[in-house]
């Protein structure tokens, strides 16, 4: 069975491949054994979506007498939050398998593993048949890190220990959940059990939350969800998983916290292992395919997109990648670009950014001025925020005078920081944004009130 191009996972690089390769006429397979969508649509952004949503609206109910609405009995129904979601995931999978079928992609619903080249190009064997293609997508996305915890494996095999996957199938929220790692993934599930009534403790080995994010951000998230009832254990390191508790080292001492779950979320590692990668020579490094700008691998027509990279472990970034490797096998000149990839934590508040941080742009020696705005000064958020604290944050380029950064903490941020990456990527001039018009009133019209503040 020949193809033009054979797409090894069904994720969001391997899917949109298939999407843009087939509008282009290219004959194409789909190897993926679960269902189409990937981490993102199954078991990660989507999902947890439907959760965050839900807690938004009990935690806006709850607190409705500050703008003249009063509500009483408000709680959140888990089954029913878990049940919608499973609605939302099966129809977005459904339409993304019609889609694919609609463009006549072949999709085989088996594991698969790169054999070899053959005559007819690279040969993936799934379900005891050989698929060769001119061409070859490697697409097989991540899956969670289970660190060398004394425990953790036999507890994650009783059902007490959960990674992202499990955790959205809970069928009751945990009185006490601990969650180690206070990543995007640790702390939307702390906001959500949080707001679903669990007492929620984040066990973070560094001393900031959130990762790489603006440091003047992270700390008021952390204020926000302390103020809220979570407790956080930062600078701790977690040693051992038992049954009914964590037990973790803070300042050189051993403590334990007790629960009745435990979400363990520090990081993610690249699918590589068990599909066949030595059997052609493709490089990694660290655990990941590596790639160029153009996406391609160290072999001719094979390329690779997506988590399994581990350039940028983000759905929208896979996207790009693999508009940007499906431009390159079609002859037009493309290339990835990462400077500008926008990062959200859909917490409430949600907290966004994209492009150099004061912390980054420090460190690089850039020469930079920085203008932190509060929230207020956007007619819309005062109306709509009772008693916020949000900011922005801008990062300039004093050469150039052009936009290197921008970062924010308030709800609506996730539907802004895609104007900002814009900007970033263009790198517009700072008096060219002055020009743009914004609608008014809008939260995004902080932006503009940033630039002119400089």
């Amino acid at each position: 069975m020949s193809y033009d191009l054979v797409v090894l996972g069904g994720g969001p690089a391997g899917y949109l491949a298939c999407e843009r390769a087939a509008h282009e006429g290219m004959k194409v397979v789909l190897i993926e054994k679960r269902n189409v969508g990937g981490v993102c649509l199954n078991e990660g952004c989507i999902p947890s979506k439907t959760f965050l949503y839900s807690a938004k609206i009990k935690d806006g109910a709850q607190h409705g007498d500050k703008y003249g609405v009063k509500c009483q009995g408000i709680e959140i129904d888990h089954p029913a939050v878990v049940a919608r979601k499973n609605k939302v995931v099966k129809s977005l999978t459904g339409g993304i398998a019609s889609m694919l079928k609609g463009l006549k992609v072949e999709w085989v619903r088996a594991a698969g593993v790169i054999k070899g080249k053959g005559p007819d190009g690279y040969e993936v064997e799934a379900d005891g048949k050989i698929y060769a293609g001119r061409r070859l997508l490697i697409a097989t996305g991540s899956e969670a890190a289970m660190p060398p915890i004394d425990g953790l494996h036999d507890q994650y095999e009783k059902g007490f220990a959960l990674t992202n996957r499990e955790i959205l199938d809970i069928e009751a929220v945990p009185e006490k959940l601990v969650v180690i790692g206070g990543g995007v993934i640790g702390l939307e599930m702390a906001s959500y059990f949080n707001s679903a009534g669990s007492e929620v403790t984040v066990i973070e080995m560094l001393d900031q939350i959130g990762g790489p994010i603006d440091t003047d951000i992270a700390k008021l998230l952390k204020k926000n969800y302390e103020d809220k009832g979570i407790a956080f254990k930062m600078g701790c390191k977690v040693t051992k998983i038992e049954d009914g508790a964590v037990v973790y080292e803070e300042a050189g001492k051993q403590q334990k916290a007790q629960c009745d779950k435990t979400l363990v979320c520090i990081g993610r590692k690249a699918n590589t292992q068990g599909i066949g990668l030595e059997n052609i020579g493709v490089l990694t490094e660290r655990g990941a395919v590596v790639t160029d700008e153009h996406m391609k691998t160290n072999l001719p027509e094979v390329y690779a997109a997506g988590d399994v990279n581990g350039r940028s472990m983000l759905a929208h970034t896979a996207y790009r990648e693999a508009e940007v490797a499906v431009n390159n096998m079609l002859g037009k000149k493309d290339k990835m670009k990462y400077n500008a990839i926008p990062g959200v934590i859909y917490t409430n508040p949600e907290v966004a950014g994209v492009g150099e941080t004061e912390q980054s742009a420090k460190e690089k020696g850039l020469d930079v001025t920085v203008k932190k705005v509060p929230m207020q000064f956007a007619g819309r958020y005062v109306a709509e925020n009772e008693g916020g604290n949000g900011f922005i944050k801008i990062i300039v380029d004093n050469k150039w005078n052009k936009l290197l950064g921008v970062h924010m903490i308030t709800n609506y941020s996730s539907e802004i920081i895609w104007g900002a990456d814009a900007l970033v990527d263009k790198e517009m001039n700072i008096e060219a944004i002055k020009k743009i018009v914004f609608p008014h009133p809008t939260v995004s019209e902080i932006i503009r009130e940033a630039i002119w503040q400089l």
